[in-house]
């Protein structure tokens, strides 16, 4: 499996994420406007999310009202997350790597 050039700058992105907050995750989606959103896991007493759920609620809470793809880096195929993104764009192309980005799964 090999990902196109659009999808790897969104790997690109997800590990960024990943590296900043130093999480074992991270993510990133395009939406429909080619706006790109990236987000690591939050672990709060108060509020729990995803890396791809992270992604997903900065994308949406900036106005995107759907999505073309995203990319979870260290992940699971059973995120939360995906949910998250078929709900608002169920053919949107998912793609979960290992936490160096090489692709496992896409769906």
């Amino acid at each position: 499996m090999t990902v196109q050039d659009e999808d790897a700058k969104l790997v690109t992105l997800a590990r960024g994420a990943m590296g900043r907050a130093e999480a074992p995750e991270g993510a990133a989606v395009r939406d429909l406007d080619g706006r790109t959103y990236a987000g690591a896991p939050v672990r709060l007493a108060a509020l729990q999310l995803t890396a791809l759920q992270a992604a997903v609620a900065a994308a949406v809470s900036s106005g995107a009202a759907g999505f073309e793809a995203a990319v979870l880096v260290g992940g699971s195929a059973q995120d939360a997350g995906i949910a998250a993104v078929t709900e608002l764009s169920s053919g949107a192309t998912v793609i979960v790597t290992d936490r160096a980005g090489t692709p496992l799964e896409s769906r």
